[in-house]
């Protein structure tokens, strides 16, 4: 697979205007991926399925999609989308090892993002206030060890992330959570996808980081 792809951001279909933030990843990015990384009957893993993108593309391609959302409204949304609703479990992430999911070809999501020097908690979907950035990463790392026992044998973890820039600061966001993660995984790699237009964090690019189990 080529490791710089371009393309379209553009959402295939606008959200409700109760959400006031758009962040999913493009439906062509998933289309792109699950071609390429997985079959028609393959488990799709979406731990933090936001707004339903990964799930929805999964179903229709005729992968079986999986998904954890712990924001309510988020996850009513994401189910009015799908044909199996009871694809997506409300639920926290940092408990995956307690739902009873099956095990998995590709685990594939964006993760919520968070700036060094945040306050809030991305994990608990920014409800609260948080330990700090390197907490924030902590426990990145700890969802990612229990997605690592849901592999099968050639299965794919895949975080799409993006570096953030700000005025006077930028978090490199992007390689602090592959050099997480790369404690419990094996890091294979980056895919850069290059956006149309300027993006929300400061950078028109984004990187698909690919790992694979230790095990």
């Amino acid at each position: 697979m080529r490791t710089f792809i371009t393309l379209p951001t553009v959402p295939a279909k606008e959200l409700p205007s109760e959400f006031r933030f758009d962040v999913r990843s493009s439906e062509a990015l998933v289309e792109l991926l699950l071609r390429e990384f997985t079959q028609e009957g393959d488990v799709v893993l979406d731990p933090f399925a936001g707004f339903g993108t990964t799930l929805v593309v999964a179903e229709r391609m005729g992968r079986v999609p999986v998904g954890i959302e712990l924001d309510s409204r988020h996850a009513a949304y994401a189910r009015s989308l799908l044909h199996h609703p009871g694809s997506l479990i409300e639920g926290d992430s940092r408990q995956l090892a307690s739902y009873q999911l099956p095990l998995v070809d590709l685990s594939l999501t964006s993760p919520p993002f968070m700036c060094r020097g945040d306050a809030e908690d991305p994990l608990a979907a920014y409800a609260g206030p948080g330990a700090g950035y390197e907490q924030y990463l902590q426990g990145l790392r700890d969802i990612y060890q229990q997605v690592s026992g849901l592999m099968k044998p050639n299965a794919r973890a895949i975080l799409e992330v993006a570096n953030l820039k700000r005025p006077g600061q930028v978090t490199t966001l992007a390689w602090d959570v592959a050099g997480a993660i790369g404690e419990v995984m094996h890091f294979e790699g980056e895919i850069v996808i290059g956006g149309q237009g300027s993006s929300a964090y400061g950078y028109d690019h984004s990187y698909c980081l690919v790992f694979s189990s230790h095990s």
